[in-house]
């Protein structure tokens, strides 16, 4: 197909969303996606967080389209954007995520690397895979120029994956979906909106002024200087919802036991496998926890009892959390079951089977460094400079340290709380010399359910 017969197909549906855009929707494989809850688990703890990933794909490609346009509605002849771009953006939004896995991250993160240690598996290599597939799968003609910006539009916020860019100009275009170089773009404005919304948080950040204001400088999308506090409400906004949402301690105790039901299912149903081949991927989302349920077959059983629990509420029980203090903060590492079990002076003999221990990471997206130091603002429109700026030019209440590293420990039994969050204590003072932890765990929660 040549680039003038694609561009027609790029023309608009009634729907307002392109024709060579519901090539790609209208497949099994992006059809998935209506059944990967964004935030996987976390509606057990908050009701109305049951929104998937197929709308969350279908607002970046709406906010994709937003962001082109704007910049070419004040900047379009200035740097050349033409349908071709705006299209390969709008495509880039829209696949990002068709490769992720059931329950969000935790599949990445947490069931990847145990079911397949030493795997370098992510979501953006697969989104990339399953795009490479649907067009094989479904003879969907596209320029193989723009197939290939697409991919390496996925991977431009993958630090370990990312593509050489193919295009020498308009590098601006990959800062977009995925943004590599400071980590604003239209994917967090969704996912920052729209999970704020389906929990029922408020969300202070207006990411329409950044749309509305942003202007490329030197092959770079900046922002006016006034709009300093906007930047930093989009990195703190998310933090929040790590912190109250996605690592919620409840939240994290059912993500716990359903990565050991997955792991203890895995030699039966082969879940590590799917990853392997994208004609069996598109099968794996969310109802692999309705056919553990529902299957009658002995090697289940244990993955069965697991779920059963999960949904009687039994949860494994919350012991003690703290953070770790910002000086120990370089050298720290993953604390693990076995530290704690290690650590344990008396009590009913603790295994590490009895044991969850959750490392939790709450950054501004760029580990302990500042992201705003990435970002580079001007003061007006009619001026061609750019520059950084220092955050005590602005304010000296916005932090002065960007990260959190907090360790939380569970009692997979009610009857063992005491015993491991002693055994926590113990580590605590073995590490640091002090107790770390905020409060002792209150008696109510060492009190034995049966």
């Amino acid at each position: 197909m040549s680039i003038k017969e694609e561009q027609s197909m790029d023309s608009e549906h009634p729907s307002g969303i392109g024709q060579l855009s519901l090539k790609f929707i209208d497949t099994e494989q992006f059809q998935r996606l209506r059944d990967l809850k964004q935030l996987g688990l976390t509606y057990l703890v908050y009701p109305g967080a049951v929104h998937t990933r197929f709308e969350h794909s279908l607002g970046v490609y709406w906010l994709a389209s937003e962001s082109v346009q704007s910049l070419k509605k004040y900047q379009g002849s200035e740097l050349d954007i033409d349908n071709f771009d705006m299209q390969t953006v709008k495509l880039a939004g829209l696949l990002h995520d068709v490769g992720h896995g059931p329950f969000s991250h935790l599949f990445e993160h947490e069931f990847m690397p145990r079911a397949v240690p030493g795997s370098i598996w992510s979501h953006e290599l697969m989104s990339v895979r399953m795009v490479d597939h649907i067009v094989d799968e479904h003879c969907i003609d596209i320029d193989p120029s723009r197939l290939k910006i697409i991919k390496e539009m996925i991977l431009a916020s993958s630090k370990e994956h990312a593509m050489p860019k193919s295009a020498r100009e308009k590098l601006f275009l990959y800062d977009i979906v995925a943004n590599g170089r400071n980590g604003i773009d239209v994917d967090k404005f969704d996912y920052i909106s729209r999970d704020s919304r389906a929990c029922g948080l408020g969300c202070n950040f207006e990411y329409k002024r950044l749309i509305d204001h942003m202007r490329v400088m030197g092959d770079e999308i900046c922002y006016p200087a006034k709009e300093y506090l906007t930047v930093f409400k989009l990195f703190n906004t998310r933090a929040d919802l790590h912190r109250t949402v996605y690592t919620h301690a409840k939240v994290k105790a059912v993500e716990l036991m359903l990565v050991d039901a997955l792991l203890k299912a895995d030699d039966y149903l082969k879940i590590s496998s799917y990853p392997l081949d994208p004609a069996e991927y598109w099968k794996l989302d969310d109802t692999i926890v309705k056919t553990i349920e529902t299957s009658h077959n002995r090697p289940l059983k244990e993955s069965r009892d697991i779920l059963l629990r999960l949904r009687r509420r039994d949860l494994y029980r919350f012991c003690n959390e703290y953070t770790v203090p910002k000086e120990k903060l370089e050298y720290f590492k993953d604390v693990t079951a076995q530290d704690i079990v290690c650590s344990q002076r008396g009590g009913p003999q603790l295994k590490e089977d009895d044991v969850a221990v959750c490392n939790v990471k709450i950054d501004l997206t760029r580990g302990k460094n500042n992201p705003l130091q990435s970002i580079n603002f001007f003061k007006d429109y009619a001026s061609n400079d750019k520059f950084p700026v220092s955050d005590g030019c602005v304010s000296h209440i916005l932090p002065s340290y960007f990260q959190d590293r907090i360790v939380r420990v569970y009692a997979k039994k009610s009857e063992l709380v005491e015993t491991v969050s002693e055994a926590f204590e113990n580590f605590q003072l073995k590490m640091y010399g002090v107790k770390a932890q905020v409060h002792d765990t209150p008696e109510k929660k060492k009190q034995r359910r049966f």
